[in-house]
């Protein structure tokens, strides 16, 4: 028997990575959603410039309900490039779908180094979960999944507990990884922040 987490995590992957067959029935018309831009996920006087801009996240949420899953999306870029924009169209597919995204920003080498961006990615799941209940969210259902470089954060978060520790968390309070091509091992940027050339 399924479980509602195996449940949820298939519908994260049908609705976002299958689109409707041109010769199915036709579309039903979309529902409204609710965007909120350019939401810090950390705060404090300690926080450089660089940190306060790009520690932002996007909540797309569906426009009525509650308790809905969600998804903490960290986007790809090979830890040196990419946007949480660019998630905009999947992330707007899956609030229509009942599943809110929250679309992340991280810092980025070489302006930050290891270990900043896993620690942004730590802090975003951490303020997903402490604001769940105010933005409708059901707490134990918050996955978390990002392609390429995202992928690498999102194995990162889940498999070493260093990470969520200092936010009081744990990786056992993620509902699911959806990890899409990231490493499984170190990232090639963190081995050339080293100075490690090789293969």
């Amino acid at each position: 028997m399924r479980s509602p987490l195996f449940s949820a995590l298939c519908s994260f992957l049908v609705v976002g990575l299958f689109p409707l067959s041109p010769c199915g029935s036709a579309e039903p018309a979309p529902e409204e959603i609710r965007v909120v831009k350019d939401i810090a996920y950390k705060s404090g006087d300690a926080l450089t410039d660089y940190e306060k801009s790009r520690c932002q996240l996007d909540l797309y949420l569906p426009a009525s309900g509650d308790h809905f899953p969600a998804l903490v999306w960290f986007h790809g870029g090979a830890l040196t490039g990419g946007a949480k924009d660019g998630v905009k169209p999947i992330a707007e597919r899956f609030a229509r779908a009942g599943i809110a995204v929250a679309a992340v920003n991280y810092r980025l080498s070489p302006k930050a180094t290891y270990p900043a961006y896993l620690d942004d990615s730590a802090a975003a799941f951490a303020w997903i979960k402490t604001h769940a209940a105010e933005q409708h969210i059901d707490p134990a259902r918050v996955f978390v999944g990002g392609h390429s470089a995202g992928g690498y954060l999102t194995f990162m978060l889940g498999l070493d507990e260093r990470w969520l520790k200092p936010y009081s968390m744990a990786p056992s309070d993620i509902a699911g990884l959806i990890p899409i091509s990231g490493q499984v091992m170190t990232h090639y940027t963190v081995r050339e922040e080293r100075g490690d050339q090789g293969s």
